[in-house]
């Protein structure tokens, strides 16, 4: 394990996000029309899109693994339990007027509880949100994510990067620690007994 502020190295490819026409809210966000060939984001009423990449065999299996490992230990949990989401699930932060996609996120019984069958995305701030860095991905675009999520008051980010094998846990108000290997680490006090290792996510 090591502490510090990990740097995330700049990928191969030209696609990238880029900021959209004027600032709009969360409504006016969704609102636009759906469109298969674009990623979009909404960052502090800035819209940010990029043409959509299709999601590797690699980056697919990590994100299956890691809800697995998550939801396993969701499952050992007293009701009502966290329940565990991925897919690229759409999260609003309302207080910040941002919607964002997620890989895999945890959402606590509290939270959920305040979402509806009406509730498309998840609204609020999840518990753990798990960052899966592919291709495609830019510093700017993570940072500006990660920086939306503490803000909002995420305790616990994760930024896995399977290209090296990492895993960087930011928390707010704490340096990231960056985790290879065998190392471990840990959920408590927000994933109450959850602990597992880098090799666990990804060797099988």
């Amino acid at each position: 394990m090591s502490t510090g502020t990990p740097t995330l190295a700049e990928r191969d490819d030209d696609v990238e996000f880029t900021p959209s026409g004027p600032s709009m809210t969360l409504a006016e966000f969704h609102a636009l029309p759906d469109d298969p060939q674009l990623d979009r984001m909404l960052v502090r009423g800035r819209h940010w899109e990029k043409p959509r990449t299709k999601r590797t065999r690699q980056h697919a299996r990590l994100e299956s693994r890691i809800a697995q490992i998550l939801g396993n230990w969701a499952d050992t949990q007293p009701e009502p339990r966290p329940e565990v989401y991925s897919g690229e699930i759409g999260c609003d932060l309302p207080k910040l007027e941002s919607g964002v996609g997620i890989d895999v996120a945890i959402v606590s019984p509290e939270l959920e509880a305040t979402l509806t069958d009406k509730d498309k995305y998840i609204v609020g701030a999840p518990t753990l949100v798990v960052e899966i860095l592919s291709p495609s991905d830019r510093i700017e675009e993570i940072n500006l994510k990660l920086d939306d999520y503490l803000a909002a008051g995420v305790p616990l980010v994760w930024v896995v990067d399977p290209f090296r094998k990492t895993v960087v846990v930011h928390r707010p108000d704490a340096n990231p620690e960056m985790f290879s290997g065998n190392d471990e680490f840990t959920g408590p006090p927000h994933l109450p007994g959850f602990t597992t290792s880098v090799s666990q996510l990804f060797d099988r």
